[in-house]
């Protein structure tokens, strides 16, 4: 917070987006900073996408079992509705929401609220994914987060689907989806490929 002529006090405003591949630990770090927020007994509010129901219909919930309580909602829009009197918002599998939201986080940021966004950045196409690209662009800070690549142990570079369906919003764990490196992905894909036309 910085002291304003009138003696009232201004908080700072910023947008933060943790991004990267499944399991890369994105809600875990997500987690970490609204906790230490709270810590901070600063005000937070969590939203994610009222479809994600994997672990818990309204905690965010990581990989790794460490949850948070958060508030489901269909739309960005309802978050600036929601977070009135808000210090710091948490936005989980950011993906998933409509193109407002880098417009959501702005006014948000604007009006001197800390916002930390968690979203996959490509889909299992490699594919930049929904309003995660355009709040990279717009964010005072990028994390880029890595899982390792099942195959080889480097760093992954993109989720790869491993049950069939061309659908591209697919929840999914470790029974769907596995984070692969850049070139065992392309191996993968090449792979996948020829199995298909040998159907």
């Amino acid at each position: 917070m910085t002291e304003i002529a009138t003696g009232e006090s201004h908080r700072q405003g910023r947008i933060e987006v943790v991004c990267g591949s499944m399991f890369s630990g994105k809600t875990e770090e997500l987690i970490r900073r609204m906790k230490r927020a709270m810590f901070a007994r600063q005000k937070v509010e969590i939203f994610k996408p009222s479809i994600d129901v994997r672990y818990s219909e309204e905690d965010v919930v990581s990989h790794d079992k460490n949850s948070i309580k958060s508030t489901p909602i269909d739309s960005s829009s309802s978050i600036l509705l929601l977070a009135e009197g808000i210090d710091v918002v948490g936005i989980d599998e950011a993906q998933f929401f409509d193109d407002g939201l880098p417009d959501v986080c702005n006014q948000l940021a604007n009006s001197g609220v800390r916002v930390i966004v968690a979203g996959l950045d490509m889909d299992y196409k490699g594919v930049p994914f929904g309003p995660i690209p355009a709040l990279c662009a717009i964010a005072d800070d990028v994390t880029k987060v890595h899982a390792i690549c099942v195959k080889c142990g480097n760093l992954a570079y993109v989720s790869h689907r491993i049950v069939d369906g061309e659908k591209r919003v697919m929840l999914g764990e470790e029974t769907e989806y596995e984070p692969l490196c850049r070139e065992c992905y392309r191996k993968t894909t090449e792979a996948d490929k020829l199995r298909r036309k040998g159907k």
